[in-house]
């Protein structure tokens, strides 16, 4: 006796329905198309790659090699960071995907939807947009609806996060150039130095990694020519904040202790005269000020987006030709921005008063 099931096979987003015929007997012999554990795609539909062949285009391993090379996982700090690939993308069969790449700080539906709009098929993410484990993906949370945005236009994402900071010539060093200029020799030390048993394995040039940096001025800098000197390497901001002990002006500045983002736990033990960094909190500052120290927040983000267009850029597309890809395009967002602006409330825009533009 012969038992006919049908059993929905699905390949993509459609689900056929082929009847199979099984003996009935003590042992099931499968047709060819289904032995190996899925059902192959006999559509010969191109956009389809089987589950055992699944893999990422190769401009994306490019990609992924490249960061590795310039800014190794292995000095970020794993404690709390999340680094590496953290969405992956699809090759397809006969088809090549462009080789884009764009860079960003955060990633925002904003930065998401432009990447799609550049064709990119990679998004290098300075800051990781997955940090803990999902229970859902859905499109009411904005970070899991980015997800489902990049997965349905096939684009990759890599964060390198604190590897960047750590390594020699990145993100602390790129800040730490920018005491450079005022004709004064400058002495340069690790605040928090990576351990030599994770740097062992890495090429020589990483042996002298860590987090954060301390600048030794040649001799005394006015604080103002130094606020100006981080104002301008920035970007051009016009509004920068101090902290400054209230029972004496500090007007002069030997030491420099300097951490991209949020720096106070990396910089706690840096004894310097003036510490530079995007954010800190209430009490970190006031006790900084206590102990006659000057404090300078630009805010999180803005401590660290102009490195992306002023070195990674760069970088990337040497490394990337380095690897063989020939004419890759690098592009840095125009999309992503900090959250916060500072307003004056003298000339608030007319939008948050419910009115058109003046």
């Amino acid at each position: 006796m012969n038992a006919v099931f049908k059993i929905p096979i699905r390949i993509t987003s459609r689900i056929s329905t082929k009847p199979l015929v099984f003996a009935h007997t003590s042992s099931i012999s499968l047709p060819v198309s289904c032995r190996r554990g899925y059902c192959q795609n006999t559509n010969k539909n191109p956009a389809v790659t089987m589950t055992s062949t699944l893999e990422s285009p190769q401009f994306t391993k490019q990609v992924v090699a490249a960061m590795r090379a310039l800014y190794p996982e292995q000095l970020a700090d794993k404690a709390w960071d999340n680094v590496g690939l953290l969405q992956e993308n699809i090759a397809v069969a006969g088809q090549d995907v462009p080789q884009t790449v764009l860079l960003t700080n955060d990633l925002t539906m904003a930065v998401a939807e432009e990447a799609i709009r550049k064709r990119a098929s990679v998004i290098v993410s300075y800051h990781p947009f997955i940090f803990r484990g999902l229970k859902s993906v859905t499109l009411a949370d904005p970070q899991q609806r980015i997800l489902l945005q990049l997965a349905q236009a096939n684009i990759a994402v890599y964060s390198p996060h604190t590897a960047v900071d750590a390594a020699p010539g990145g993100m602390n060093d790129w800040l730490a150039d920018m005491l450079d200029g005022h004709g004064v020799e400058t002495k340069r030390s690790i605040c928090q130095p990576i351990s030599s048993s994770i740097t062992a394995s890495l090429p020589p040039a990483f042996f002298n990694s860590g987090y954060g940096r301390l600048v030794e001025l040649g001799h005394p800098v006015y604080l103002g020519n130094i606020i100006k000197a981080y104002a301008e390497g920035l970007g051009g901001l016009n509004h920068i904040m101090i902290a400054a002990p209230k029972d004496k002006k500090v007007t002069t500045i030997k030491s420099v202790g300097i951490c991209a983002g949020s720096g106070a736990d990396v910089l706690k033990n840096c004894d310097a005269d003036l510490i530079v960094t995007g954010e800190m909190t209430h009490h970190y500052a006031l006790a900084l000020t206590m102990k006659g120290k000057v404090v300078m927040t630009v805010f999180h983000s803005n401590s660290e987006r102009k490195f992306l267009k002023k070195r990674l850029q760069p970088q990337l597309q040497a490394q990337l030709e380095k690897e063989g890809v020939k004419h890759p395009e690098v592009l840095v967002s125009e999309e992503d921005a900090d959250p916060f602006e500072i307003w004056d409330v003298r000339k608030m825009p007319a939008w948050a008063f419910g009115k058109e533009s003046e």
